[in-house]
């Protein structure tokens, strides 16, 4: 893969869109997702701690900042050493940190509320519905279930930001091909997923619905991807900076879930310092005996940061040419300096955060919320059916449905069929925040 290819500016779509040379296609980029309204949803997702009262707590927005923060750093650190070796640039050196900063941002746009337990809800749901072949559910073909049976937020990113922002117009936000390839970690849909042999680190899961699959095909080609297989079995080597994104995201969310778990009594403040030391060390100097214990933490994570940045740089170019050649299979973490440490944290999250009481408290009430949700406008769609997609004969002829389709300014554009609408389903269910989709939940349930 070449840098030339790899960091194309032009648009989703709009492949001739003129860049500005005073504000380039990442800033752009950046700030289109900065301002669109599925970002600004974030703020009211689950990160790691649902529906959490105290301020501190981080929730999906903080999260994607602070990856952004975290990735322009990777793409600065990275950017000079591959400048350094000569195999890029100065020019580009900018705009590959200016990338990485873009593609953090948005890796998490596509995120269903509650988090991850959010998004195992709604594939258990559409599982359940395949099974018992329920109304337009069970009516989606069957090469097209898995990418419902197992939701996933990324693909979903992907669809919101290259086909539904921005009024649907094609190419959605109509973000540069460099970011969007960043982006992708998983760059395959579920049938090429299942039809690839298995192995490769960007087949862990899938990041490609059907439905954008020729959308993704644009950007690939575009950056230069390289691509293994053939017709509905074809799937892309990762774009390098995808694993500096990816970094970023490993970098932070280890790190600052033990800053919250400190925060909510999940674990000691000891224990959580302890733990950064693993990545840092110890300092050189005394802590002052001012300072409190939250503002210890706040320094040790702090340091920790910066060294996993460093380790992951360090690891980025000790495997430049793998990366390049489209061979690498692992993340940038761990095989880095800090992986032990890396693996002592995720042992410790899946053992004291991931588990914790109150944690698994609200995922049982999540999984409920969302179930009721989905179940409550499947019929909708039902009824949709029936009228054979005619949004305008819908609405006439079904009063409740035309007032709840207005109660919740539901976007029934673009339903052509039982796979389209259960998309839309997914879209309009994926997009909520915690609190409305309770508050969802309890007006369908009558709870006034």
């Amino acid at each position: 893969m070449e840098w030339d290819r790899l960091l194309n500016a032009g648009r989703l779509c709009r492949p001739d869109y003129p860049e500005d040379p005073g504000r380039p296609a990442y800033l752009q980029d950046y700030d289109r997702i900065l301002f669109s309204e599925p970002f600004r949803r974030l703020a009211q997702k689950t990160q790691v701690h649902p529906l959490y009262e105290h301020d501190h707590v981080h929730h999906r927005m903080i999260h994607s900042l602070e990856t952004a923060s975290a990735g322009r750093s990777l793409g600065v650190l990275a950017g000079q050493a591959m400048l350094k070796q000569g195999y890029i640039t100065e020019a580009q050196r900018d705009v590959i940190a200016g990338t990485v900063q873009a593609a953090c941002l948005v890796h998490d746009i596509g995120n269903p509320p509650f988090g991850h337990s959010g998004e195992d809800s709604i594939g258990q749901w559409f599982a359940t519905q395949f099974q018992t072949k329920s109304g337009v559910a069970g009516a989606v073909p069957a090469a097209q279930q898995a990418e419902f049976e197992a939701f996933e937020g990324n693909a979903q990113g992907f669809r919101i930001a290259a086909a539904l922002e921005m009024a649907r117009r094609d190419g959605g936000m109509r973000l540069s091909y460099a970011t969007l390839a960043a982006f992708m970690k998983y760059p395959c849909t579920a049938e090429a997923r299942h039809l690839a042999t298995p192995g490769y680190v960007g087949l862990k899961k899938f990041g490609v619905f059907g439905s954008e699959a020729a959308l993704f095909a644009e950007v690939a080609e575009a950056t230069g991807l390289r691509s293994d297989g053939a017709g509905p079995g074809k799937y892309w080597r990762r774009h390098p900076l995808a694993f500096l994104v990816e970094a970023a995201d490993d970098i932070c969310y280890r790190i600052l879930d033990l800053e919250d778990a400190a925060t909510v009594g999940d674990l000691s403040t000891i224990q959580v310092i302890e733990c950064l030391e693993m990545i840092a060390g110890k300092p050189n100097r005394a802590d002052d005996t001012a300072m409190t214990a939250r503002e210890i933490v706040a320094m040790r994570r702090a340091s920790a940061i910066h060294q996993a940045i460093i380790a992951a740089v360090a690891a980025f170019m000790d495997n430049y040419d793998a990366i390049m050649a489209g061979e690498f299979n692992d993340g940038l973490m761990e095989v880095s300096s800090k992986a032990a440490a890396f693996d002592q944290m995720k042992e410790i999250s899946n053992a004291r955060i991931f588990t914790a009481r109150r944690k698994t408290e609200l995922e049982i009430a999540g999984r409920q919320v969302i179930f009721a949700v989905l179940d409550h406008f499947h019929g909708l769609y039902d009824d949709l059916r029936s009228c054979d997609w005619d949004v305008e004969a819908f609405l006439a002829r079904h009063g409740y449905w035309a007032k709840l389709v207005r109660a919740v300014d539901l976007d029934l554009r673009g339903i052509t069929d039982d796979y389209s609408a259960m998309h839309s389903l997914g879209d309009f269910v994926s997009g909520m925040t915690d609190r409305y989709a309770v508050k969802v939940r309890d007006m369908v349930a009558g709870r006034i």
